[in-house]
């Protein structure tokens, strides 16, 4: 390898154009709004104008991000889509910075990161307004902050360790599936620091929760001060609080039942993707099937298993990658939401690429090089195969979505 790629900053800065150029091609396609960007983009455009709480079942960084997408690119498809780009390709970024922390190599957090744009959730996420793809940025950013803080110098640790509560919050302030990380990160504290002294160094406990959690609140508070000024319907400071009540009821009410609902437990086996799009617009008929990459999704259980069992062995490392994936799942099993859908699979499908790349790390110092670039390569494939259906592609009939449809429940 070149000494310049054995760079991370420059390999990371080369993976990040890259990503972006991926998420950017035919970003307005369809024109038109295309599912849950009906709630989104028109409670960013009351954000923009400062009319009144749409969407109030949701905090409103998100909506905030689509808001300047269309302050800076115009009320388009461009513009409403703008900001998601990013978040993706900060998405890729996290998960290579999180591999590179944890394993040092650039090769393990270049697969990661290649793993990440081509998990088909990850690119759809990126080319539409909602706020799975932003909430996902911002947690995988925020990972990798305490992690930066884990290695930094006694009179570094601090800023990093903020930097990361920041992140979390905003995370949450997107949607409140992020919260529960903000809870991980302090017990994951508390348990490293048990068995390495010298983790953090200079920053105890105490302060380190502290912190976190005052300073995530804090940031996530922060973003609802555009509803102070709606001309509508505004708060009061004193009626943000209350107003979460009224965002938890929203939360948990029941819902009618979804051609498009799924079980938690049904998503790694991906039983039950959604159509996005599936109709004649721009000139043809194209759909935009939110699946995830086979090759990552169903490969990736594969590496969290021999993580769990390289963990048993001895390495904490593989352990912290599988609980990551495990915990991310197990969220869903007691959030009191009476329908799940498929795209709440998006954190931990991300999660899956780290794992993919850290079990190729662990498992194949030796030959890594040739099964994880096969691996890769077979990645790829599925990804070029799906791309018609995954990027709104024109196909060529109504009935010409049946070459992608492996299993009778996607249809």
């Amino acid at each position: 390898m070149p000494a310049l790629l054995r760079r991370p900053l420059v390999v990371a800065l080369l993976i990040g154009l890259a990503a972006q150029l991926l998420f950017s091609v035919n970003l307005a396609r369809p024109h038109g709004l295309m599912f849950d960007e009906v709630h989104y983009v028109p409670a960013a455009r009351a954000i923009l104008a400062l009319d009144r709480p749409m969407n109030t079942e949701h905090p409103l960084l998100g909506k905030e991000m689509i808001a300047a997408g269309i302050a800076m690119f115009g009320d388009n498809a461009v513009g409403w889509r703008a900001f998601s780009t990013v978040a993706g390709t900060a998405t890729v970024l996290g998960v290579f910075a999180i591999l590179w922390l944890l394993f040092g190599s650039v090769r393990t957090a270049s697969y990661g990161a290649l793993f990440a744009a081509l998990n088909f959730t990850v690119f759809i996420q990126a080319r539409i307004a909602m706020l799975d793809g932003f909430m996902g940025a911002f947690v995988t950013l925020g990972i990798a902050s305490l992690l930066w803080a884990m290695r930094a110098p006694p009179d570094r640790v601090m800023r990093r360790w903020l930097l990361g509560a920041v992140l979390l919050g905003l995370a949450t302030a997107t949607k409140w599936a992020a919260a529960p990380y903000v809870a991980f990160a302090m017990v994951a504290f508390v348990i490293v620091r048990r068995g390495r002294a010298n983790a953090w160094p200079g920053l105890t406990p105490i302060a380190a929760v502290l912190l976190l959690g005052t300073v995530s609140v804090t940031t996530y508070f922060v973003t609802f001060l555009p509803t102070l000024f709606y001309a509508h319907d505004a708060l009061t400071p004193a009626g943000i609080i209350p107003f979460q009540w009224k965002m938890y009821d929203s939360q948990t009410q029941i819902l009618s039942p979804h051609p498009y609902q799924s079980s938690w437990w049904s998503w790694p086996l991906l039983i039950r993707p959604i159509w996005y799009l599936y109709e004649p617009v721009d000139g043809a008929v194209r759909g935009v099937l939110l699946v995830g990459n086979p090759a990552i999704m169903w490969g990736g259980l594969v590496a969290v298993a021999a993580l769990l069992w390289a963990w048993m062995r001895g390495s904490a490392k593989a352990g912290v990658v599988a609980l990551l994936w495990a915990v991310s799942l197990a969220i869903w099993a007691v959030i009191p939401k009476s329908l799940g859908f498929y795209y709440y699979y998006h954190l931990s499908g991300i999660f899956l690429c780290i794992a993919l790349a850290a079990a190729g790390h662990i498992y194949g110092r030796q030959s890594h090089s040739r099964w994880v670039a096969g691996y890769a390569i077979a990645a790829t494939l599925m990804f070029v195969h799906f791309y018609p259906i995954i990027a709104a592609g024109a196909l060529p009939d109504a009935q010409g979505f049946h070459r992608w449809m492996w299993l009778p429940s996607w249809r």
